[in-house]
């Protein structure tokens, strides 16, 4: 029979049930505890074994499957796979993923000088652990049809991306990482980063808003995709998150689960899902989707098609939960300010879009050039956007647009605001000479340009089905003086076979302490003693000024070596690339 197994229906097969009254209180079991709708998401007589498992890897000090995030990355799943034919299991994997006392929003000044070693080997072990048994589950796995679907969060992160290479990367559908502690992102490199003006992206940067973002706090994973999971890796970085982004903000490193980032990442597995098992995605993100029609003289010839497809688009954005907004536009020297026929809170339904769209007449225009730039700030102020939904501005027109326009309004300014809302994607169906003046447009915000004379159902299907709701990267539109943190090692002095004390000086208020990929905590200090260390290990010491919120060089220090020497004895010193600069 079906197994709860913590918290999570399991896909199993009832051909040893002969009962048919037995199924159907198993069904009506199934439903009040998850919800699930067996005779859709999981068929009666399935086989024994599921076509798909997903794994999530908790990060430290996680409850097996109480966590916060596992919880919500299963929920997220769960509603869609529920759509889909499929059969699944959803599991939070056995490791023992320890505390390194985050779990409540910050990281506590240390309020001694002293630092014991030993919760840094019990982090390595977890890690191992973690790794060593994610590889054994699939590798013991006898269903070899069945493909899999790995998350993981913070340590979680580290595990699955060890555990990789001895995973057959043809059994596995897609690995989703939040807040890696090893990130790596070359394009974050630099004083002028590519990435802030959106420029070499990586393929696997899913949602990384911080375009400085290089390296994570625990150094960085060089390839960062493993041999043969080339397009099946994506990594959610929130934007100030301490442990993947240039900031140290601890709260951003919890706060996956209230951001909706597991939501977001649902959509692009089940997507990734859907394309593996060749089925029809019937589950789509959240839109909202602002209309802007060109309602000057020279569109009567096109306005009733237009009309007409503008009311196919809202009927299919009500259709799955998103909302509309409908606006018309001329020229501003026609003394013709945007009207807002309806917003996203009073378009409740598609008659009510459909008078509104009765109401758009055209009339006037003097020139061929209009004022869309103007229009399109106009509407992308007004309107109250939802945070993590796919957010659309769709341009009807036949004409150009006037650039600066009328009123100083520039592509820049467009442009700008476009990538600081989410962005807001701009599709413009136009006329066929006018495509190459609006494509720098659709590009600048991600979007598409079209003509007239194609098949606009085709360009409606493409704005409906979207499931990238969040974007990328943040592209940084003025250069910022930013002065990071700077630490200097002063002295490193051996008192016992495993202890050390450390001296150092440092342009910022708080260093983080990390000792062989384990955050210790954080001290204000200038000096601390480290105690505790294993003997005939690697023992490696790095530390990380802050100031203001902003993450300095990352220094290394090698305290494997030396070991029974005297007192004061030479250490190697590493001083990695910046992890968030790039400079030496």
């Amino acid at each position: 029979m079906p197994k709860l197994f913590g918290g999570v229906i399991h896909a199993k097969s009832f051909a040893g049930i002969n009962s048919i009254y037995v199924k159907i209180i198993i069904a009506a079991l199934l439903v009040s505890l998850g919800g699930l709708n067996i005779f859709n998401s999981q068929s009666v007589g399935a086989a024994s074994c599921p076509d798909l498992k997903v794994i999530f890897a908790r990060g430290s000090g996680g409850e097996r499957y109480t966590s916060g995030h596992y919880q919500a990355f299963k929920d997220s799943m769960l509603a869609k796979l529920k759509t889909s034919p499929l059969t699944y299991e959803i599991d939070d994997l056995d490791y023992p993923a320890v505390s390194i006392d985050i779990g409540d929003g910050h990281l506590g000044t240390l309020l001694g000088a002293y630092i014991g070693g030993g919760d840094a080997y019990e982090f390595g072990d977890s890690v191992y652990q973690g790794a060593k048994e994610l590889a054994r589950v699939v590798s013991s796995d006898t269903c070899k049809s069945t493909k899999y679907v790995f998350a993981g969060y913070s340590q979680g992160a580290i595990v699955l991306l060890n555990g990789l290479p001895k995973i057959d990367p043809s059994r596995v559908i897609y690995v989703a990482t939040f807040g890696d502690p090893k990130i790596y992102l070359p394009e974050g490199a630099g004083l002028v980063p590519p990435a802030c003006s959106g420029k070499n992206l990586s393929e696997y940067r899913a949602y990384v808003p911080d375009c400085r973002s290089y390296k994570g706090i625990l150094g960085a994973r060089e390839p960062y995709v493993p041999s043969g999971y080339q397009g099946k890796i994506g990594t959610w970085c929130n934007k100030s998150d301490a442990l993947c982004s240039s900031h140290f903000n601890i709260r951003d490193h919890t706060r996956y689960v209230e951001d909706g980032l597991y939501e977001d990442a649902s959509r692009l597995i089940f997507s990734k899902i859907a394309t593996s098992f060749n089925f029809k995605n019937q589950y789509t993100s959240p839109h909202d989707t602002a209309i802007l029609i060109d309602s000057t003289g020279s569109m009567s010839a096109l306005i009733g098609d237009y009309k007409s497809e503008a009311l196919n688009l809202a009927e299919k954005t009500f259709n799955t939960g998103g909302r509309v907004a409908l606006y018309d536009y001329r020229d501003l020297i026609e003394d013709y300010q945007p009207v807002q026929y309806c917003d996203f809170e009073t378009c409740t339904d598609l008659a009510t879009f459909r008078a509104k769209l009765a109401e758009i007449t055209v009339d006037g225009g003097d020139d061929d050039p209009e004022s869309l730039l103007s229009a399109s700030l106009h509407v992308m102020k007004t309107l109250k956007w939802r945070f993590g939904s796919t957010k659309s501005l769709v341009v009807l027109t036949d004409a150009g647009y006037h650039s600066p326009d009328r009123d100083g309004t520039t592509f820049y300014d467009v442009k700008k605001l476009s990538q600081e809302i989410d962005p807001v994607n701009f599709y413009i169906i136009t006329e066929e000479n006018h495509v190459e003046e609006y494509q720098s447009l659709a590009e600048a915000t991600g979007g598409v340009v079209a003509s007239s004379a194609d098949d606009l159902g085709l360009l409606t299907n493409t704005i409906i089905t979207r499931h990238d709701s969040l974007p990328r990267v943040e592209q940084e539109f003025e250069p910022m003086n930013i002065i990071l943190p700077h630490l200097e090692i002063t002295n490193v002095e051996k008192i016992s076979t495993s202890e050390f004390n450390i001296s150092f000086k440092s342009t910022g208020d708080r260093t983080v302490v990390i000792l062989n990929d384990a955050i210790l905590g954080v001290t204000d200090q200038t000096s601390i003693t480290l105690g505790g260390l294993r003997q005939g290990t690697q023992n490696t010491l790095v530390l990380a000024p802050i100031s203001n919120d902003l993450r300095g060089d990352l220094i290394s220090v090698d305290l494997s070596s030396g070991y029974g020497q005297a007192a004061n004895f030479p250490v190697t010193m590493v001083i990695p690339k910046a992890p968030n600069t790039g400079r030496k």
